[in-house]
């Protein structure tokens, strides 16, 4: 069994696509994925399969539009994977509140975007994450999903330095369990 771990995008944001980590966690116990796990309330899960990562990101796509009648983006990664997400951040993790991971839903065809107006925002792409560095405050970038997912032309959602480690240490803790 492989551990995955799983980003739904745009879920429980400004009262859309409500979906309740509970719900969640039995859909996905009735998929038959084992050890799930979530956290927060965003769309984090962590768990283990023996099927492909485009299989399961399919089988969770297809169960959430027909449990709670929405699209959904799914975005899956292995623990070695998400490993090498992290250990590629170009950026200083000193102040991890201004650091974010916006991952792909596959390699983007380009490498550059055009964006005005960042301040002091930078961005790099290394495979298929755009790290994200904001001493302005994440609050306040231009260098958001919408802006990454058409200008690369893929799905994309973001997770904070401090959700993509306690996501690193769940799916660590589930492989040695």
């Amino acid at each position: 069994m492989k551990t995955y771990i799983v980003l739904l995008r745009g879920i429980n944001v400004s009262g859309k696509n409500k979906l309740p980590m509970a719900a969640l966690r039995e859909l996905l116990n009735d998929l038959g994925f084992q050890k799930v796990q979530t956290y927060i309330q965003s769309g984090n899960i962590v768990l283990d399969t023996d099927i492909t990562k485009a299989v399961l990101c399919s089988k969770i796509k297809e169960e959430i539009l027909s449990r709670f009648g929405y699209e959904v983006p799914v975005m899956a990664r292995t623990l070695d994977e998400w490993e090498n997400a992290i250990a590629n951040n170009p950026y200083p993790i000193a102040n991890h509140k201004i650091l974010a991971f916006a991952f792909l839903s596959e390699l983007p065809k380009k490498q550059t975007i055009e964006v005005k107006g960042t301040k002091d925002d930078v961005y790099t792409i290394i495979e298929d994450v755009v790290y994200i560095y904001c001493p302005s405050g994440m609050g306040s970038t231009k260098l958001t999903n919408n802006l990454f997912e058409k200008q690369l032309e893929v799905h994309a959602t973001s997770r904070n330095y401090r959700t993509s480690i306690t996501l690193l240490e769940m799916a660590k803790n589930n492989k040695g369990s």
